[in-house]
């Protein structure tokens, strides 16, 4: 065996690859988010050093997982927040929030909002914001939880009077036959002069700042990325549309995906607090929000 010196294996050391780091990013299966990440999840978007894998499940468990601290980046609804704020904290991008629109629920027959508060209402998980917000308009009302593609289809069938929609339902539901009772969006800003913030993005604090900072200006330009280039990246995320046509999806990406994608703004953030000091002060929230932005 040939000895080598302490120059020569410093030398050698210096010409070999720098290791990757893998950063572990987690997010809905809906074409939204797949918008948004399209940047990084074609490479269009690169960090060197830096190799982004992806894992697609649906939101509420997402939220279960980010209590676990499963992965590095994960989407989570903003009521998940303060449950995971000591291993996570929010990214300044990312978000998706309802401008007068929102969550909403619906039923066989056009209910009054005082007699949906007495229905017992389908919901796609109780840490969805969604469900936050009804709870807010709805104190106590009686929910059970189903998979949230599956609302629609058992209020059809009749196992419950009314559902709470999300995602893609939002510009689909009327097509079933089905009555909108109240969109928690516009109730929202009505009651508080504020967009509804329904999701976010959310990183492990243990990556570092350097690192959390570097990752969250990755997330940035994938979204900018994606609404430079909309047609290529709204072809890539067709395949996650759940049979949307090409303009109802463009429609539901521009909803969810658009200049306060990139950042909430004051008003936005304001919105973050406001919802969740009202979920705590409800007694809905069992930890007090302390949020933080990365960016």
């Amino acid at each position: 065996m040939t000895a080598v010196s302490e120059q020569e294996a410093r030398n050698a050391g210096s010409n070999a690859p720098s290791p990757v780091r893998e950063i572990s990013v987690a997010h809905s299966s809906d074409s939204d988010d797949a918008f948004m990440f399209y940047g990084l999840a074609t490479n269009k978007v690169r960090v060197p050093g830096l190799r982004f894998t992806h894992a697609l499940c649906d939101i509420e468990t997402l939220n279960q997982k980010a209590r676990e601290e499963v992965y590095d980046v994960t989407a989570i609804s903003f009521h998940a927040y303060p449950y995971i704020q000591d291993k996570y904290a929010l990214m300044a991008c990312g978000g998706s929030v309802g401008e007068g629109y929102g969550p909403m629920v619906v039923a066989n027959r056009l209910f009054s909002q005082s007699e949906i508060k007495e229905k017992r209402i389908a919901v796609p998980g109780t840490l969805t914001t969604a469900y936050l917000a009804l709870q807010l308009f709805a104190p106590g009302v009686e929910t059970a939880v189903v998979p949230f593609d599956q609302i629609i289809p058992q209020v059809l069938e009749g196992k419950y009077e009314a559902g709470l929609i999300i995602h893609e339902g939002q510009l689909t539901y009327d097509k079933s036959g089905l009555h909108r009772v109240v969109d928690l969006g516009r109730w929202w800003q009505k009651m508080t002069g504020l967009p509804l913030p329904l999701g976010g993005n959310a990183i492990r604090r243990t990556l570092g700042p350097e690192l959390t900072a570097a990752v969250t200006t990755a997330l940035r330009e994938s979204i900018q990325y994606a609404l430079d280039h909309r047609e290529e990246a709204l072809s890539y995320a067709m395949q996650f549309a759940r049979d949307l046509d090409a303009q109802t999806a463009d429609r539901f990406v521009g909803m969810y995906v658009n200049e306060r994608t990139l950042d909430y703004g004051s008003d936005g953030r304001e919105a973050v607090r406001r919802l969740l000091d009202m979920g705590h002060k409800a007694g809905i929230i069992g930890p007090e929000a302390r949020v933080d932005w990365v960016g």
